[in-house]
């Protein structure tokens, strides 16, 4: 790695740039987990991320990843044999399938091309065709990372409820809580999984839930064996301000100070900047003469921009050479998408001077590596913004 001078532009779709003020949050003396001062902590970044989530139904948060979040799900809803639909928009879809069936659970897949989100009337069909009430849930991703996709969870809960269906509804907003408009109790979601390192602007190594009524109950009777990810021991400790065992009490200081960042934005104010950012991101993309992987204009993703390089041309040895000469990280394309795209972050602290810097650094390394494009990329996003 050359040594870079300045600043580094962080621009994968997260883990995302940290701000000063979190880190020096999360600097502060570690305290006792068992006192008092902790508990008001506790209690604060409990209540506060609520708020985030729009929910006035528990919140959990444990030390781990979105992944064990969703472990977290399986664990406490589904039992082996259990049967779960779920919806293939792209690389982590597709990671939580493998994760759920390790756990003996039956999978519905709907097949996708990663291109298009989690379409509400395939899911009506394949819930009208389980008369028998099998599928126990419906999981979906509502901002799929590896491709800049988002699905519309409020038109999948209607369509679940338009046929009287059961199934629980279970969504992983892991790249879009913080970032874009997500409702919780008003789109019916039964479970809400994220983490710390996208929207939240917090290093990695928190993972969040956050329940419905329906889902406690279903977890109260149904499930399978589970110590570490167990809600219930959660949620009665959490009452008093307390963990069933060692938090991550530092990443909670900064989770303070991100949630008071975003309230004091104002989280419409953030879900704007964000839709602004994109769109002057997805008009770089359209004056450089390339192509946008999401080819749904309703499903374009205010996170991230995947985009597509041009036959011949390795997105991964593009990404080298932008992070080598101009010290920019661009997400890399996953799995299927290896070497055909590159993914341009736009979330948490990123602004519009951010952005552009970003867009700069893009153009100047097409034009040395000679990859075909117009030169007008970067003047397209400032006309645009």
């Amino acid at each position: 790695m050359t040594q870079m001078f300045g600043q580094h532009f962080l621009q994968i779709p997260g883990p995302s740039a940290v701000p000063d003020r979190v880190l020096r949050a999360i600097s502060m003396p570690v305290i006792d987990h068992r006192g008092p001062e902790f508990a008001e902590l506790a209690k604060t970044v409990l209540g506060g991320i609520k708020r985030i989530f729009r929910t006035v139904h528990p919140v959990l948060i444990f030390p781990g990843s979105g992944t064990g979040a969703w472990e977290s799900a399986v664990v406490n809803l589904l039992a082996p044999g259990d049967r779960v639909l779920m919806v293939e928009t792209g690389h982590f879809a597709t990671q939580w399938r493998k994760l759920t069936e390790k756990w003996g659970i039956e999978i519905d897949f709907i097949p996708g091309n990663w291109r298009d989100w989690a379409d509400p009337q395939v899911i009506s069909e394949r819930l009208a065709a389980d008369t028998e009430h099998k599928i126990k849930a419906v999981m979906v991703v509502h901002n799929e990372t590896s491709t800049g996709v988002v699905s519309p969870i409020k038109a999948i809960r209607d369509a679940i409820d338009a046929l009287g269906h059961p199934a629980l509804l279970l969504v992983d907003a892991i790249s879009s809580l913080g970032s874009l408009r997500y409702e919780h109790d008003a789109w019916g979601a039964d479970v809400t999984v994220t983490c710390s390192q996208k929207g939240l602007m917090l290093p990695p190594g928190l993972a969040f839930v956050a329940l419905s009524p329906r889902a406690i109950e279903a977890a109260r009777t149904g499930g399978s064996r589970r110590s570490y990810w167990d809600w219930s021991e959660m949620m009665a400790l959490n009452q008093t301000g307390f963990f069933p065992y060692t938090p991550a009490t530092n990443l909670l200081y900064g989770l303070k100070e991100a949630i008071a960042l975003l309230e004091e934005e104002g989280l419409d104010n953030v879900f704007a900047r964000h839709d602004r950012l994109a769109a002057a991101a997805r008009a770089a993309v359209e004056g450089w003469g390339l192509e946008v992987l999401c080819e749904n204009a309703e499903a374009h993703s205010s996170v991230l921009t995947a985009v597509v390089m041009p036959e011949g041309h390795d997105s991964d040895t593009f990404r080298h050479h932008v992070l080598e000469k101009y010290n920019l990280s661009l997400g890399q394309g996953l799995t299927r998408l290896k070497g055909k795209i590159f993914r341009i972050g736009h979330l948490g602290q990123c602004n519009e001077l951010t952005l552009m810097g970003t867009l700069s650094g893009i153009e100047m390394g097409l034009r040395d590596l000679q990859v075909p494009f117009s030169a007008r990329g970067v003047q397209a996003a400032m006309q645009c913004l």
